[in-house]
């Protein structure tokens, strides 16, 4: 992971847009079948208030959350929302976890500016997968793992896959897709982007409490560690499923992008202390708020990035894996990574900014290429003087 991306680690938030939802998958909050669930469906102001809330925490990279309703998880919609976003929030990318599209509809995707487009298969395992989804569209095991060919045909560059560990075997799971992987980059010429790896946590509601094929603490970062070697240009992706320690210790076995400061439930970020709260999708293990978890990171000897310059300048897709291959990719993301936290400190004083100031100053000294340094010193120097969004 060092010798790919460097010593930084990718902070971003999820923003759920609603929780509405036609399947019926056992282990999730958000089943139609779930009569205790309250339910809440953010209109495009109200996604781009939240998303300001974001911004001013300091978050410039938001994954939007979507239930699988057919109307409510429309393309259309997620489109109007994004472009409200963009227009009217500090937030410079956007990716998107929703349900299966068709081609047409991952291209109205595409031509909103999105990022990264996430459809995790949960597992690749047929029998358990009609188990686990006795109804709604999900419950289509074809069409769903047939969705990233889908999005790639429309132009989507970056795809991001994952399994729900702990429904089946994890050693099956992960074989399954790496296969799966390897299907793209033969037939669109780049493999999946990112690979998130969520282990099944209680959900309210939620028929299923306990997973069937529990993996251990030993056995996940096994898990990561596995991902990163077999896929080493792919961003491995923790969420809040996990706790805090656990968090802080797979930065070293390979994950490198984290959620911070996160909720799972829409309306989440300012409706915390409404009387009746929409349901979040799944308990939340590592409550810390961003400025905690940059600590944390920083303690690991990583540094935060707050970065979403490859999507910006169009180093997606075949083009991220050509220059990732080359060996060229580090020395975008170290100073993309410095610039970025460095902007995010000027909002800072106290322990944190003392501490981030002395990483960044460090990480400035260690770029061996001297006119690259010389770039990014003058380019932090505008920071200071209040520029902002400077990427390499």
């Amino acid at each position: 992971k060092r010798k790919v991306y460097g010593d930084r680690a990718v902070i971003f938030a999820p923003l759920y847009l609603h929780n509405e939802c036609i399947n019926n998958c056992l282990y999730c909050s958000f089943r139609q079948d779930n009569e205790k669930a309250v339910r809440r469906n953010l209109t495009p102001q109200e996604a781009v208030d939240e998303a300001r809330a974001l911004a001013a925490r300091g978050h410039r990279r938001l994954l939007l959350v979507c239930g699988e309703h057919p109307r409510l998880s429309s393309a259309a919609c997620i489109a109007e929302t994004a472009q409200a976003i963009y227009a009217g929030a500090d937030i410079r990318r956007l990716h998107v976890n929703a349900a299966p599209l068709s081609v047409d509809d991952f291209r109205t995707l595409q031509e909103a500016g999105i990022g990264v487009f996430q459809v995790f298969q949960e597992t690749y395992h047929r029998k358990t997968y009609a188990a686990m989804h006795p109804s709604g569209r999900k419950a289509d095991y074809n069409w769903r793992v047939t969705a990233m060919d889908r999005a790639m045909a429309a132009g989507i560059g970056d795809v991001g896959m994952g399994v729900l560990f702990g429904l089946y075997d994890h050693k099956f799971e992960i074989l399954a897709l790496l296969q799966h992987s390897a299907h793209l980059r033969e037939t669109f010429g780049v493999g999946a982007h990112t690979v998130s790896v969520p282990r099944l946590r209680p959900a309210a509601g939620a028929i299923l409490q306990r997973a069937p094929y529990p993996v251990d603490d030993e056995q996940f970062q096994l898990v990561v560690a596995v991902l990163r070697l077999a896929l080493p240009y792919a961003g491995i992706v923790l969420t809040t499923r996990e706790a805090p320690g656990m968090r802080d210790e797979l930065l070293a076995a390979g994950v490198s992008q984290i959620s911070a400061g996160s909720s799972t439930s829409p309306g989440g970020y300012l409706d915390k202390d409404r009387e009746i709260a929409a349901v979040d999708q799944f308990k939340v293990y590592d409550n810390r708020s961003l400025k905690k978890v940059l600590k944390a990171v920083c303690n690991k000897g990583y540094i935060p990035s707050f970065c979403t310059a490859c999507y910006r300048k169009e180093r997606t897709g075949a083009g991220f894996y050509h220059i990732a291959g080359r060996g060229e990719l580090e020395k975008l993301c170290l100073p993309n990574a410095l610039l970025t936290f460095k902007e995010y400190l000027q909002a800072e004083n106290g322990q944190l900014k003392e501490q981030g100031e002395e990483i960044i100053h460090k990480a400035l000294n260690d770029i061996n290429d001297k006119h690259m340094r010389k770039q990014v010193k003058d380019r932090l120097a505008r920071i200071e003087q209040g520029e902002r969004d400077i990427l390499f």
